[in-house]
């Protein structure tokens, strides 16, 4: 019985970076960023601005959604944005973007239905870079 908690114990220890991003520096999105209506941004540490968008929009549910970060002023070894439910828990729905050159990152997902109708998510946009992982999250609703 005990050697089991310690090995969950271990086990969820071990797992809980790709469950809760983890980052050693946060950053805020400009104000008046609003996803819905269009792109939003942030200024990065050193000076590097990040863009982020998604589309289509208005931003639907179970239908695929486009991804898109520029970054611009720094280099990124890898992006990944972790979308995640603010008021519920809607699983775990954290892409890896592609590198696509000059600053540019993009993939594709999907967020899933919320038996609500219209939900509030936080978009964590993950960049790594030198060893240091930022994170800026962003929120938005999507759905009826």
């Amino acid at each position: 019985m005990i050697l089991a908690l310690i090995l969950v114990g271990v086990v969820g220890y071990k797992l809980s970076p790709l469950l809760l991003p983890k980052a050693d520096l946060s950053v805020a999105p400009e104000p008046g960023c609003d996803l819905q209506q269009g792109p939003c941004a942030a200024v990065l540490p050193q000076g590097g601005r990040l863009t982020f968008a998604l589309s289509p929009r208005p931003l639907p549910v179970t239908t695929p959604l486009d991804v898109h970060v520029e970054i611009q002023g720094m280099e990124a070894d890898r992006v990944a944005v972790d979308f995640a439910g603010v008021d519920m828990n809607m699983g775990y729905n954290r892409p890896a973007l592609a590198h696509l050159g000059a600053g540019r990152f993009a993939a594709q997902t999907t967020l899933p239905v919320c038996v609500t109708g219209r939900m509030t998510w936080q978009a964590t946009v993950l960049v790594e870079t030198g060893g240091t992982r930022i994170a800026i999250p962003f929120r938005f609703a999507a759905g009826h």
